[in-house]
């Protein structure tokens, strides 16, 4: 869970400066072998992450909260998440955190979350208010960029679960901003990936397994079509800028490309800045691909196999890691923190939830 936390915000962090630009331009701001470590940003130092981190940061404290408010009859969570979306909304719109928002919990109230990090439009109109979508009406049906694959990988660290489920739900919570099936399949196939290696699995066992599921879901060849691509690309020569671009016809931006070539990156990848690397220097998303390639190699390796240099100067690493400690508390030991028979005052205060 560390390694896949930590290693989504490193990817996002690396990318951020570059994610704009095309190769050659990667190439005259960082010279020929593009960027290499972590630069600062237009609003930051290096380190600074965008958006997609802190949705990821409040997708598991909605997976949090869904859990504890099983107790309470109330099992559903894709609500939780959606508010744990509209608490993110908040941080973009509010100057600090409201003391007067009785839901906000302890992530919320993390002042160095209240920063615009170019949110894309999408998640900003789709989570502008308490509509739930769902894949059969979904929010924005044409978009279909990697802004919900990206905070997608918290679904695939609920290990206990099987497959098809955590597929499901990843594509419901996609759908509350980016209604194209292209968008929400991406990020429930990357979801399942990232389940497959928290459970064990090699990267190309869960790819097949992901292609498995997908093959039943209307509107699944976008997807489907880039993951095969991914995987036959491993063995077409030398890893390099060029073989990644060529994963992305449609100029990088699409969720599928954008998936596509992170899980290429982290099949060929030497060692954790290598794969990062190479997931980062292209025209396409940078900061998109280096999130879901990070996440990847995260989960694979763990939070040990992650470049301790990067991770020193890692924006909020230590709410990273206070998220992922509680994601496995709760999975483990949910039922001594809020059964019938206990409760830990604590807890429901870090992760306060209504009572229906």
């Amino acid at each position: 869970m560390r390694g896949a936390l930590l290693g989504s915000a490193l990817g996002d962090t690396l990318g951020a400066p570059v994610t704009a630009l095309p190769l050659e331009g990667i190439r005259t701001a960082h010279g020929p072998a593009g960027l290499t470590e972590p630069a600062p940003v237009a609003d930051g130092p290096a380190g600074t992450v965008t958006a997609a981190t802190q949705l990821t940061l409040f997708t598991v404290d909605g997976l949090i909260r869904a859990h504890v408010r099983r107790d309470t009859g109330g099992w559903h969570p894709p609500t939780d998440v959606h508010r744990a979306y509209r608490r993110w909304a908040a941080t973009q719109r509010d100057w600090g955190p409201d003391e007067r928002r009785a839901d906000n919990g302890w992530l919320a109230r993390e002042e160095w979350l209240y920063a615009r990090r170019a949110p894309d439009r999408s998640c900003l109109t789709g989570f502008a208010d308490d509509t739930l979508a769902t894949p059969e009406q979904p929010k924005n049906p044409t978009a279909r960029d990697a802004a919900a694959t990206t905070r997608s990988a918290p679904f695939g660290l609920l290990a206990g679960w099987e497959p098809a489920l955590v597929l499901q739900l990843t594509v419901e919570c996609a759908a509350q901003s980016h209604g194209h099936p292209t968008a929400y399949l991406a990020a429930g196939a990357f979801a399942v990936i990232v389940h497959g290696l928290t459970r064990g699995d090699s990267l190309d066992a869960s790819v097949q397994r992901a292609l498995g599921l997908l093959g039943t879901r209307p509107g699944h060849e976008p997807v489907t079509d880039a993951l095969r691509r991914a995987v036959a690309a491993v063995t077409r020569g030398m890893p390099s800028p060029a073989a990644v671009e060529a994963l992305a016809p449609g100029g990088g931006r699409d969720a599928a490309d954008t998936l596509a070539a992170a899980v290429y990156c982290a099949l060929v990848a030497e060692d954790v800045r290598h794969g990062l690397r190479l997931a980062v220097n292209h025209g396409g998303d940078s900061a998109a691909a280096g999130a879901l390639c990070g996440a990847l190699l995260g989960a694979l390796h763990g939070e040990t196999a992650l470049p301790a240099g990067w991770l020193a100067g890692l924006e909020g690493r230590a709410t990273v890691l206070a998220l992922a400690d509680d994601l496995a508390l709760e999975l483990t030991q949910g039922p001594a923190l809020h059964g019938p028979r206990s409760a830990a005052p604590a807890w429901l205060a870090r992760y306060p939830v209504p009572a229906a």
